[in-house]
């Protein structure tokens, strides 16, 4: 390649870099892209355009306190039902969080009603659902129904995964406490009916309590007699909740 044709290609290489820059750097005249959106400002706090008749106008400290209280995270008012007030210190009158009143907890920004769990006098709950009853002078509660028409074996089996509630495990009764529910069995049943539950049948129960090497302790739910019999029988199985 001569001198020549090189020097020709260099320049215009040149060229076209000046203009592409020339073409990025125009200046705008344009009032809105520069910031001033305003027709006039409060007291004339602001900035007129140069080149028309917008304004940019300065911020109140009203207006500057809500952008800090905004930025930071202070945007709760912490009244209503269930709000005990503001946790923390306030900004404009908000709270990053609140304190909820008994009964409620603070979920998903706000105090949201807590479901009952647990005993709660002669019921007791799991997520706002009765899964357990029981009466006056009882130290137990009675599942809300049974585990089945089912043998011995296949009764302990189903058994041994009963969940009253969380880790509120269930047990079979002894043959004492299915005489105590046979005495309370009136009352049982009407807090089951009333509960969505599955009253006590009028029929025979196992108990854990063993009557021998193939045998345990059943009671009568219709008359309250408790006798043994052996494992391979089908009875009725209903779990208590001795511990809560």
């Amino acid at each position: 390649m001569t001198k020549t044709k090189l020097f020709l290609l260099l320049g215009t290489s040149l060229s076209f870099i000046s203009l592409t820059v020339n073409a990025q750097c125009v200046a705008t005249q344009d009032c809105a892209t520069l910031g001033y959106t305003e027709t006039s400002c409060n007291g004339g706090k602001g900035v007129k355009c140069p080149f028309g008749n917008k304004w940019a106008c300065f911020k109140s400290t009203s207006e500057c306190e809500q952008l800090f209280c905004d930025k930071y995270g202070f945007k709760y008012t912490c009244s209503g039902t269930g709000y005990i007030g503001g946790s923390g210190v306030s900004c404009g009158g908000k709270y990053t969080q609140c304190t909820c009143a008994s009964g409620y907890e603070w979920k998903k920004s706000s105090c949201q009603k807590q479901p009952l769990n647990g005993a709660q006098g002669n019921l007791y709950y799991c997520n706002d659902n009765v899964v357990g009853v029981k009466t006056s002078g009882m130290n137990f509660y009675v599942a809300i129904k049974d585990l089945g028409f089912l043998d011995w074996n296949n009764a302990k089996f189903r058994g041994l995964s009963y969940i009253f509630c969380n880790s509120a495990k269930g047990t079979f009764p002894s043959s004492s406490q299915l005489q105590t529910i046979y005495k309370n069995k009136s009352a049982i049943n009407n807090l089951l009916s009333t509960n969505e539950g599955i009253k006590i049948t009028e029929g025979f129960y196992w108990s854990y309590t063993r009557g021998g090497s193939y045998t345990y302790y059943t009671v009568n739910m219709s008359d309250g007699i408790v006798s043994s019999d052996g494992i391979s029988n089908e009875h009725y199985a209903r779990m208590i909740l001795t511990s809560w």
